[in-house]
């Protein structure tokens, strides 16, 4: 099969292309960008006229629910979110039941994202048996049968020697290991951001000191054992300062931040809407301010939409007993673009963090239109406004920013050249 796309803006953030051409498709492959090569006829033209074509977008963080929480979402219905928000390449979390420990669940999680052909999967392996921070998973054999990094999230280790001897053991692999700092101890129990919203409303706190004291470890542990590291869901000032005085010195790390994050604050907390109980917590808006500088200035390199959708009854308990996180993907784009309206960079560089700068975190075969790559594109509008829930896909409902209007609309998502979202 072959499709032509003719006459939109094509924007690769890669190499800053940006110019109004056509880019020519052939087996799921992009065969040209600009002139048509010799011979090539296509069976399909979309006229983009008005519309601007990137490369797909590329999240670093789905939980896609599948096995074991098919109330909340399936591998199929996630990422049909996904691609509605314009990702075409996606990286799954190990929270699921039983834990993505194994290859067998490793398997799973790819044959039924290989079903649902709706985006590129990339599973991220428990960094220990059953998230316990005690014995290290299989991380070769993860490795072998298709997991691209590996983490415990917010679950603590054992002790400093465990996750010591972990990072040693990946970095002899030339693994990749992705931290949520936070500290377990000074968490515990927290419900909040620890300052004067959490103490009105009567909500536990969690320090900022949670976060930097854990991230001074993680980065000293980094520095030691040589380890390939990626520090995920970045929420204070202090910890993106701490990034980017270890990036000064030469250490080879790279962030990401999740999208809510750059737009909410813990004083949303004051109507106790269990829509905004997320963890790592929402902070100040000093921080949400160094958040979005770090981004734009690339101290970040990834923006991500940390999705967690959840089934309804999970949010409707007292604050304190809802289930934290917030369904995010089929937002992505959107929100992103609210960024660039309100002035934060450019279109080129909002679109650098969402396709080549995660791609280049994991090393993942995304992010870019070149002649040759995959013809993973996504087509949108920025004359068109998105009205958040017409329509939603995904099985979490469980966003603040229900029935709000946002800039742009995805009108096209493209995997291998196959339409997998119309608009």
């Amino acid at each position: 099969m072959t499709l032509s796309i003719i006459k939109a803006r094509v924007i690769d953030p890669a190499t800053r292309f940006d110019q109004i051409v056509d880019i020519h498709i052939s087996q799921g492959n992009i065969a040209a960008i600009g002139e048509a090569p010799a011979g090539f006829k296509a069976d399909t033209i979309l006229d983009a006229s008005g519309l601007i074509a990137s490369p797909g977008l590329v999240d670093l963080n789905v939980s896609l629910r599948e096995p074991g929480y098919t109330r909340k979402g399936t591998v199929e219905s996630e990422t049909q979110a996904a691609a509605a928000g314009g990702t075409t390449s996606l990286c799954c979390s190990p929270f699921t039941r039983p834990v993505l420990d194994t290859t067998a669940v490793t398997e799973l999680i790819l044959d039924r994202a290989q079903m649902a052909g709706k985006a590129r999967v990339f599973p991220i392996g428990a960094l220990t048996k059953g998230l316990a921070g005690e014995q290290l998973a299989e991380l070769v054999t993860l490795q072998n049968a298709g997991c691209v990094a590996f983490t415990n999230g917010l679950a603590p280790m054992a002790g400093m020697r465990t996750l010591r001897r972990a990072l040693e053991y990946a970095a002899t692999f030339n693994l990749k290991v992705i931290f949520t700092s936070q500290d377990a101890d000074l968490a515990e129990g927290g419900l909040a951001h620890e300052g004067p919203t959490a103490s009105f409303l009567g909500l536990a706190g969690i320090p900022e000191a949670a976060e930097t004291i854990a991230l001074a470890q993680n980065l000293l542990l980094v520095e030691q054992s040589g380890v390939r590291a990626h520090f995920s869901q970045l929420t204070s000032a202090r910890g993106v300062e701490m990034i980017a005085e270890a990036q000064a010195r030469g250490l080879p790390v790279t962030a990401d931040v999740a999208l809510y994050q750059l737009f909410l604050t813990d004083e949303q907390l004051e109507g106790f809407s269990s829509f905004y109980h997320v963890q790592p917590p929402l902070r100040t808006e000093r921080d949400r301010q160094a958040l979005r500088e770090a981004v734009k200035h690339g101290v970040v390199q990834a923006i991500a939409s940390h999705h967690q959708p959840h089934e309804e009854d999970a949010k409707l308990a007292p604050f304190a007993a809802t289930e934290p996180g917030i369904s995010g993907a089929e937002l992505l784009l959107p929100l992103a673009l609210k960024l660039v309206e309100e002035g934060l960079a450019d279109l080129p560089t909002i679109l650098t963090r969402l396709t080549s700068g995660p791609a280049s975190v994991l090393d993942l075969p995304a992010g870019k239109l070149s002649v040759g790559a995959p013809a993973d594109i996504v087509l949108f509008s920025l004359e068109e406004r998105t009205i958040v829930g017409q329509p939603w896909l995904s099985r979490g409902r469980n966003t603040p920013f229900m029935g709000i209007e946002l800039p742009g609309k995805v009108r096209h998502t493209l995997v291998a050249g196959k339409t997998v979202y119309q608009a």
